[in-house]
């Protein structure tokens, strides 16, 4: 796969469709009285693939702003999935596709499926056409930590 590939809504397999669907879905409850740039995320967990979903809300002082995937990722978390195989996020933008920000790239690298990566779904609400890539694509160069054993 290149950077990325477009395409119809119609070609993808059941679980993509449906992961798009709920992010499409869950895209309705954003609370973004500030921006009216409404955003919703659906995450499909490799472990037994469960989906979560989020939507973004805004706060009037902006910083503690909350994106739609970095809503869904502590839904998932917090039920004990670390690895993701699939995201999806539907926006609406003219011109192009909203992909997650550098923060929800960052957030969504920790939690890669045991290949490495994830597949991502990007989507306008018309679910017409998909841009289909994969984290690595987005964020090629992720912050790494290494886990310490013990501390001395």
């Amino acid at each position: 796969m290149e950077q990325y590939d477009i395409v119809d809504f119609s070609s993808l397999g059941e679980t993509a469709k449906q992961l798009i669907q709920e992010a499409a879905h869950i895209r309705q409850r954003a609370y973004c009285p500030y921006s009216n740039f409404a955003v919703g995320a659906a995450i499909l967990t490799e472990e037994d693939e469960r989906m979560y979903t989020g939507c973004n809300i805004e706060s009037s002082t902006l910083t503690p702003t909350i994106c739609a995937e970095r809503a869904a990722v502590p839904r998932a978390v917090c039920d004990g999935y670390t690895k993701f195989k699939m995201v999806a996020v539907v926006a609406h933008q003219k011109e192009t596709f909203t992909a997650p920000c550098g923060v929800c790239r960052q957030v969504l690298s920790e939690f890669r499926s045991s290949d490495g990566d994830i597949e991502i779904y990007l989507s306008k609400p018309t679910m017409d056409k998909i841009l289909c890539t994969k984290m690595s694509k987005l964020l090629p160069l992720s912050f790494v930590s290494y886990k310490i054993d013990s501390v001395t």
